[in-house]
């Protein structure tokens, strides 16, 4: 049996990809990027309510999870040079769907104040998460400086 050959893409170059880390974001276990940049679009990966000194869950039920969640996001946004007003796509994931409408109050502060387009979303009910939180999301941005 032969081993395939993996081709590894540069940090950046031709795919234009850059890696974004900021120590203000529980840093990566694994291997991926908190977000990647490509061009005038950014991709986070999905973040949980860690908080980012300790690398601990923050205690709490859903509020306080969603909450460190979108203070995580921030920070990585921030890095890129990016606020919560540039995100344009969301992914939502609850490992219980009855929290929906605690996790969607603290959302809408951040990212549906009023007077501001609120990003596309999904929501998914997950069977588990990364340190059994109770809120995952994702976020796409879209940097309007950029060509």
């Amino acid at each position: 049996m032969t081993t395939p050959t993996i081709q590894t893409t540069p940090t950046t170059g031709t795919t234009g990809k850059t890696a974004i880390s900021t120590s203000d974001a529980p840093a990566a276990i694994g291997p991926y990027s908190q977000a990647v940049r490509v061009g005038d679009m950014l991709f986070t990966s999905g973040q949980v309510g860690l908080d980012p000194k300790t690398g601990n869950l923050v205690a709490g039920g859903i509020t306080e999870q969603t909450t460190r969640v979108l203070e995580n996001l921030k920070a990585v946004l921030a890095k890129a040079g990016l606020d919560l007003f540039h995100v344009v796509k969301t992914t939502v994931f609850l490992k219980q769907m009855s929290d929906f409408a605690a996790m969607n109050a603290v959302y809408a502060k951040y990212l549906a104040p009023e007077g501001v387009v609120a990003p596309a979303r999904s929501t998914v009910q997950v069977a588990g998460l990364p340190k059994d939180a109770l809120v995952e999301i994702e976020v796409i941005a879209k940097d309007a400086s950029e060509a």
